[in-house]
């Protein structure tokens, strides 16, 4: 593929990593966007400008996809209509790129995995899991991959987040999803890739939106524990305790232990114990989820993540958050 024609749907989450990809590679061209709903434009039209982009506006995201020449849609809308745009792209057999989770029921992913198998060979989906491109936990992996501990028996990860006051639609689970599919998607799919397994096939999960200073029905903490498919058991701990007065949005932690030592990413540095001592490792450059996604539809490069990890990592975290509710 010399060039990657692409569209964005929506503005709400992380679509900054495909507005990075753009400055970095000359040959994805943005050609549209539709904010598919009515969040307003203005911003993603402004930031197009910036890149020297004359992008065209559509109201109705399926008029922009029917008219079009797309290859990839970016969606990142409302949550609860994920599932139903990447349908929609899907059935039009464009790749897609999807803030995560893609859907927030068990029911919507499966339509998206039917919907994916009629699809032409060779059409992509994957989600936002953006810090499997950040250079600590690339490096972490990368570690893991070369046999530098061992054989793999337990994953530890956590994710703590500030609250802050989060919009309206954060305060309802139909408009949500869950603090365990939002922001523990990230630590299961830590779990996912770091185990070298192909599914959860155990997961128990709790969760409570006591103290979540009137944020409705969002969670403010949770915690969930897993044995995969392989025998590596796993834990991860979520949370939106992190003091307004921290350093960092975010905290953002991994522990991977193994048959032959131990590697840890906490504040953005990856540390290798093992039988040659304790090291500081040297990270790998920064790449981008939606920068590795584009060589990857462009180039044929191995992508960092796949449809299979999606859709595993979507289902994982929709069963922690239903088990969660019955807890």
């Amino acid at each position: 593929m010399e060039q990657l024609n692409v569209a964005l749907i929506g503005n709400r989450g992380h679509w900054g990593y495909f507005r990075n990809a753009v400055q970095r590679i000359d040959r994805i061209n943005w050609v549209a966007y539709s904010p598919g709903c009515a969040d307003s434009p203005q911003r993603v039209i402004d930031s197009a400008a910036e890149l020297g982009k004359e992008i065209k506006v559509y109201d109705d995201y399926k008029e922009m996809l029917d008219k079009e020449n797309i290859d990839c849609v970016v969606i990142d809308g409302p949550f609860d209509l994920h599932a139903e745009m990447c349908c929609e792209a899907l059935k039009r057999n464009k790749h897609v790129f999807c803030e995560k989770p893609i859907a927030l029921t068990l029911e919507d992913l499966a339509k998206i995995e039917e919907t994916y198998k009629k699809c032409a060979p060779g059409v992509e989906i994957i989600s936002m899991v953006g810090l499997r491109a950040e250079a600590p936990f690339l490096t972490a992996y990368r570690a893991v991959q070369a046999g530098k501990i061992g054989k793999v028996k337990m994953v530890n990860t956590r994710k703590s987040y500030k609250l802050g006051e989060r919009p309206a639609f954060y305060k309802e689970r139909a408009t949500y999803g869950g603090t365990i599919p939002w922001v523990g998607s990230h630590a299961l799919d830590w779990i996912l890739w770091f185990s070298g397994a192909k599914s959860f096939s155990k997961i128990e999960a709790y969760h409570s939106t006591t103290d979540n200073r009137n944020h409705g029905e969002l969670e403010m903490t949770a915690l969930v524990s897993a044995v995969m498919d392989n025998g590596v058991l796993a834990s991860a701990s979520i949370d939106y305790l992190r003091p307004s007065t921290a350093p960092t949005h975010g905290d953002d932690r991994v522990r991977v232990a193994g048959t032959d030592g131990v590697i840890e990413v906490m504040k953005s540095t990856v540390t290798l114990i093992n039988a040659d001592g304790e090291q500081v490792l040297e990270q790998l450059p920064q790449r981008g989820i939606f920068y590795d996604f584009a060589l990857h539809l462009l180039d044929g490069e191995e992508a960092l993540v796949d449809a299979a990890q999606t859709f595993e990592l979507t289902r994982a975290c929709l069963v922690a958050r239903d088990k969660a509710d019955l807890a």
